[in-house]
């Protein structure tokens, strides 16, 4: 019997095609695995994000090349209305070279970077140690920094390594997550916040009036690690600055005190870049079938900081965005909704091109009452009314964010839309297998899809295996190409793959939250906690 079956097969399988049935097509899921595991270009993607165009800070140089980069890769992909969109920022600002030296007590080469949008300086001075946290602070050091290299940061003392810099969530980490957040509204919260939200320009201004010849901040992370962030993209501060690594600040600051104080020598050679103040989102398309306009959309944000080559924040989550568009193509079906694609830029200074493209095409809000640097942009987004949506804010179907570093998803923020959960649950199962089932209720924020899930649409970021991304890679100079994990990224691109046919193909766009209103204090009677933030 076994022989008879086996001839029989074999003559099934030396049959001419002409004379079988066309196998049917393999299910989307399983195509979609095949695609993202054995052809995956993911890494590939992001190693020319990294290793070759290297950090991407909004207007720079190096920004304008990797935008030229993005709209090539789509276009050589197949997609269609691969376009610019751009929208206001200000300068562009780049490092040529730097060296941070104390001359005395004794030479030693310093570990330190240029602060972002600060101007160049080649100056041998000494140091001040004039720690100064608020405005209040200022007054203190009138009259004592002129001619100094002003250490503005409180030395404070070296981290205790209590936790393992590298983690995979539990389920019961994701279980926290599972939760409701009542956070009720209280208008006094952003008064008392407002100083804070000037106080780089403000001490920016007050060192220059006092003829300071540079500041210097401690990194915010120890062993030696670097950051290099500043706001001032609109106007670029006036005073040079420069982080230095804690284990040298502390140093500096002990020295400072034994006396006599230590003399340092600072070049940073910055340039700024007043050819264009428009930055740009990347946007392109798979079309849909469906001509209503609907469409649904995945997003990361394409900038970085410029210590390191910006890889886990974002190149990971843009070249998941990216190999999800290819595999999608790769497949060479037709979704009925139209499938948008987008790498946002200005993320790190305040969200501003997804919050460009929330007011070109989605909804807009009140003007605020003057210039804004990127603090009172962010903090003061949800506090404006009312909130009135455009005509293309109902053809928005869903959107999907990755910008938590190169870790595995493991599930989906449901942004407190409760009526979503369950539909992102059973688009999700499929994965389960792989750890990446979990919807979980509460809200994440700091990331692209905040400001629409913030007007009701369904926005959503997944949740993400932490790995070494807060405590070692965010916006460090340790963020490399190493620190890349191809099998998460891998799986990352398919899950993004799935969801985006899931919801192009829905019956319904998914559930959306109400458009929030102006909100009234819940309870008027409770005496504000002048320390609360």
């Amino acid at each position: 019997m076994r022989l008879i079956h086996l001839l029989a097969a074999t003559a099934l399988v030396a049959a001419p095609l002409s004379a079988q049935d066309t196998p049917p097509p393999a299910p989307e899921f399983a195509r979609i695995l095949d695609e993202g595991t054995e052809r995956s270009q993911v890494m590939v993607i992001a190693q020319q994000m990294t290793d070759v165009l290297g950090p991407r800070l909004t207007n720079s140089p190096g920004m304008r090349k990797a935008e030229d980069w993005a709209v090539a890769e789509f276009q050589r992909m197949g997609l269609t209305n691969v376009r610019k969109d751009g929208f206001d920022f200000g300068r562009g600002w780049s490092i040529e070279r730097s060296s941070v030296r104390m001359v005395t007590p004794r030479p030693v080469q310093l570990t330190a970077i240029p602060i972002a949008w600060t101007p160049p300086v080649n100056a041998t001075a000494p140091i001040v140690v004039a720690p100064m946290t608020k405005q209040s602070h200022f007054a203190a050091w009138r009259g004592k920094l002129a001619g100094k290299i002003v250490l503005v940061s409180p030395p404070g003392q070296p981290e205790e390594a209590n936790e393992a810099p590298f983690k995979r969530l539990s389920g019961e980490d994701i279980g926290k997550l599972d939760t409701y957040r009542e956070r009720p509204w209280d208008p006094a919260r952003v008064a008392r916040r407002a100083p804070a939200l000037t106080f780089e320009e403000d001490l920016d201004a007050f060192l220059k009036a006092e003829g300071a010849v540079a500041l210097a901040r401690i990194s915010y992370r120890d062993n030696k690690l670097l950051h290099g962030e500043g706001y001032q993209h609109r106007t670029g501060a006036q005073t040079p600055g420069v982080e230095i690594a804690a284990e040298d600040y502390r140093r500096l600051a002990r020295l400072a005190v034994m006396g006599p104080a230590p003399t340092l020598e600072i070049v940073s050679d910055v340039k700024f870049d007043d050819s264009n103040p428009q930055a740009y989102n990347i946007l392109a398309d798979i079309p849909g079938t469906d001509r209503s306009g609907s469409y649904v959309m995945a997003g990361a944000h394409f900038d970085s900081w410029v210590a390191g080559d910006g890889a886990t924040d974002n190149a990971a989550g843009s070249a998941m965005v990216m190999e999800a568009a290819r595999i999608i193509r790769a497949l060479g079906v037709r979704p009925k909704r139209t499938i948008r694609f987008a790498l946002w830029n200005g993320e790190e200074q305040a969200l501003y091109g997804s919050i460009a493209y929330i007011e070109k095409y989605l909804a807009k809000r009140p003007a605020p009452a003057g210039p804004q640097n990127s603090n009172q942009m962010y903090y003061g987004q949800t506090q404006r009314f009312p909130v009135t949506p455009l005509p293309g804010y109902r053809d928005l179907a869903a959107y999907f964010n990755i910008d938590n570093g190169s870790g595995k998803l493991r599930g989906i923020y449901a942004e407190n839309n409760s009526a979503a959960a369950p539909i992102l649950r059973e688009w999700l199962s499929p994965f389960a297998p792989m750890g990446s089932g979990s919807v979980v209720f509460g809200r994440t924020g700091g990331t692209d899809h905040q400001f629409m899930a913030a007007i009701g649409l369904p926005a959503f970021q997944f949740v993400q295996d932490p790995l070494d991304y807060s405590s070692v890679t965010h916006h460090s100079g340790a963020d490399t190409f190493d620190h890349l994990k191809a099998a998460d990224m891998r799986q990352g691109a398919m899950v993004l793959a799935w969801m985006l046919l899931k919801a192009a193909n829905a019956d319904a766009p998914l559930p959306r939250n109400p458009i929030p209103r102006q909100p009234l204090p819940t309870d008027p009677f409770q005496t504000p906690d002048p320390n609360a933030e």
